[in-house]
């Protein structure tokens, strides 16, 4: 049975979960199909993430979490239900549009940094503005302004080889965020950092929403979990817990 202990007005952010949602699904279903089995990946799922909120996701190995990002992302589509984008059902379109989109509104962190090696710190961080066809003047604008919020202004010219694993994903967090995107979906982005270097990126992602930027988290570790401020918890491709938390971390 589906927990849901939002408070109606004891929530410091109970005012941002008015209006529009930024994302809404509404009974997702995503079944992966192979030589005769059926794995039901998620079973009727439904979710709203409104702008500004900064939720984690959890659950055990195999409950979804993964394929729930990546619907949320576009980078795959439920096989039943319905995907609201900014109020925009974003179905049966073209693979075109959806890169439009991600361009966009959604940054993408991932656990394993996904830098590209033969380019410096500057060109990876400025690539999803090449490919949205900005100018160069105002892309190098961009690319340094997202520099500097991350504190790797010093290391625009480093390749990926040359930094440490902190450092790594400090230039894909300004990745995400050069394109001005909406949404940033991070995908266990501690997972190959030690806890040092975690709770900095943790910080990071935590200044960004306070500064408006709504933040999903997938994540395995309670600790980088209790950074947000909804926690949505998963089992068997279900939601099964959906609880806003205080500013100390409390249900409320």
């Amino acid at each position: 049975m589906l927990e849901n202990t939002v408070g109606v007005q004891d929530s410091p952010r109970e005012t941002l979960r008015t209006g529009t949602p930024l994302i809404r699904l509404e009974n997702i279903s995503k079944i992966f199909k192979g030589k005769g089995l059926e794995a039901h990946a998620l079973s009727g799922l439904h979710l709203e993430i409104h702008r500004g909120e900064y939720l984690s996701i959890s659950g055990p190995s195999g409950c979804g979490k993964s394929t729930l990002l990546s619907i949320l992302g576009l980078l795959d589509m439920p096989t039943s239900g319905s995907y609201f984008l900014d109020g925009e059902h974003v179905q049966n379109l073209t693979q075109v549009y959806y890169a439009g989109l991600r361009g966009r509104k959604i940054g993408f962190i991932f656990q394993n940094f996904n830098l590209i090696g033969d380019l410096n710190v500057f060109q990876n961080v400025e690539l999803p503005l090449t490919y949205q066809g900005i100018k160069p003047g105002l892309r190098r604008e961009r690319v340094e302004e997202a520099l500097v919020k991350v504190g790797m202004q010093d290391r625009a010219m480093h390749h990926p080889t040359q930094l440490s694993g902190g450092q790594q994903q400090r230039a894909a967090v300004a990745r995400a965020l050069v394109t001005g995107a909406e949404i940033i979906l991070a995908d266990e982005p501690t997972g190959n950092l030690d806890s040092k270097h975690g709770e900095a990126i943790m910080d990071l992602l935590s200044r960004f929403n306070q500064e408006g930027t709504t933040i999903c988290l997938v994540t395995h570790d309670s600790r980088y979990g209790d950074y947000a401020l909804r926690k949505v918890e998963m089992l068997d491709g279900a939601i099964v817990k959906d609880a806003s938390m205080d500013a100390g971390g409390a249900r409320v």
